[in-house]
Formats: structure tokens, sequence, C-alpha cells
């Protein structure tokens, strides 16, 4: 046997990476009787021979990350993209993003792309908005070249999933990173206001430079994570500074007094909207928790 990268999963058959070499795998029995855990793209696994380039996945090597939507193992990286606008960035989804990365243990890179058409003071507040909260974030323009050498650069090494809502331009984004990739691309409907689905399997790109990107197809909503209600908070990183200050311990920053947190939304230390997504969420829990 011999061990490879999992880096496409379509029509029933798995593809796995194994230097230069790509192998075209079934998977073992137990797998598809559905006894053990299923491959997922980004899995290291162990294949097993069976003639040339065609192989048998025996074992799947222990997972250090694992995301579910996009289905995707081993992940250092999450580079969620949204456009500046067309289509309007959703921030509520923007921050669902980021706490299923955080909860996820994956290194969020917020990468707003379109840059081209940023206008306004409104949308340069919330650029600056996340800069501040202390995410890494890439303003990328595939029309004027821009920010693509800075993102090419910070997915060096590292495998990275593309994650955001359809028409943002993640196959876009890719394409410019790495010529060559021919990701199909799609146009805004004009209708809906939304992208059209142009991705249709989760795959494993190797880079150039090093490292894998994982394009996989847009979706336009995310349900929260399983999360306790106390450790919501330490998703949101500048609630950070001021949790320790709360009356009591356990608060959730909400309906208490004497909380800290909700003393700097007041007093302008922590974004109004941001601490109302916070809310949301919250509520989200809460409503599952009395559901089981």
């Amino acid at each position: 046997m011999f061990e490879g990268v999992l880096i496409k999963a379509y029509g029933g058959f798995y593809y796995v990476k194994k230097g230069d070499e790509i192998w075209e795998c079934s998977l073992r029995g137990k797998f598809r009787l559905g006894k053990d855990t299923p491959a997922l793209v980004g899995d290291r696994v162990m294949i097993t021979p069976i003639k040339e380039n065609v192989g048998r996945i025996d074992e799947v090597l222990p997972r250090k990350t694992e995301l579910f939507r996009p289905a995707v193992a081993n992940i250092d990286q999450a580079v969620i993209v949204f456009a500046v606008q067309n289509p309007e960035p959703n921030l509520t989804l923007l921050d669902r993003f980021l706490v299923l990365a955080e909860t996820a243990e994956i290194a969020p890179l917020v990468c707003l792309n379109k840059g081209d058409l940023l206008t306004g003071r409104r949308d340069h507040e919330w650029l600056r908005l996340y800069k501040k909260v202390g995410y890494p974030t890439v303003i990328a323009s595939t029309k004027k070249g821009e920010g693509i050498d800075e993102l090419r650069q910070l997915l060096v090494g590292k495998t990275s999933v593309f994650a955001g809502p359809s028409g943002v331009g993640k196959s876009s984004l890719l394409n410019a990173v790495q010529p060559g990739l021919e990701l199909k691309t799609g146009d805004i409907s004009h209708k809906l206001k939304r992208g059209k689905h142009t991705t249709r399997h989760v795959e494993l790109l190797p880079l150039n430079n090093g490292g894998y990107v994982v394009d996989s197809p847009g979706f336009s909503s995310l349900d929260l994570p399983q999360v306790n209600k106390e450790d919501l908070c330490y998703y949101f990183p500048e609630f950070a500074t001021f949790i320790s200050e709360c009356k009591f311990n356990g608060c959730l920053h909400h309906h208490e007094p004497q909380c800290a947190i909700k003393d700097a939304v007041e007093k302008g230390l922590i974004d109004k909207e941001r601490y109302q997504n916070y809310l949301a969420f919250l509520l989200e829990i809460l409503q599952q928790e009395r559901r089981y």
C-alpha cells in the first residue's frame, strides 16, 4: 500500500494524487456499506494498487480538521470570498462563515472580490471593521489583477478551502491565482441577483507554488455548527478584551446586568451589527437546545 491525497470524488470514483501521478480508486467494501467514515476530499488515504494507476482505498488516515459544507478534510485555511457588490455582501452570512471556521479550528482569511466596484463610504467602513477585528483581509479584482499576487502568496504551502455564496467570483479568483485551471465561471442572474452555480463537485486543486485549494459549490445559507451557548462569544475575537469584566460568570451578553460586552457596544468599542449577529446566532443555539 502507499499513501496519497484524495483530490476528487466524482461519479462513484475517487481520484488520489501520489506525487505527479493520479490514481483512479474505488472504496473498500466497509466504506461503501457505511460501516466506517467515508473518504472526504482532502483526506490522506492508503491505497492498494490493482493495476496501472488503478487502486482501492483501504484506509483513511486520521484527520486534523473536517468541514461538512463543503465536505472536506485536513484544511489549514478557509478563504471566505464575498463580492464588494453584485451580489451585495451579506455580512450576517460572512459572520456565519467566520464562526464556522473558528469552531473547526481553521484559520479564516476574508477575501473581498470585485474590488474595482468598491465605492462609497459605507463599503469602506465595513472593510475596515473586519481588519480591525483581526481577520486577514485581501481586496482583489480579477478584472484589474489587483490583490492576486498577495492572495497567491497566502496560499503557498497550505491546503485552503474557497467558500462563499454563488456569484462572488471564487472560480474566477482561482483562475487568476493559477492561470490554466480553466474553472467554469458564471454570470449573476439579474432577476434573482445571485450567482449561478458553476462548480458541481468538490475538488482539491494542486498549486504550482505548493499547497492545494478546494473549489466547491457556492451556497447562500449556512447552519451554525454545534456550539455551546456559553462558548459562542469566544468566536467573536473583539469580545475577548471585555469578557472577563462581566459581573457574572457564564454571562451570555444578552439580558444580564453589568455586562461589559453590552457596555462596549454602547461605547462604540464593539460594532453594533456584529453584536446583533451574535445575538441572532445565540437565539438559534438556544432554540436548538430547546428542541433536543
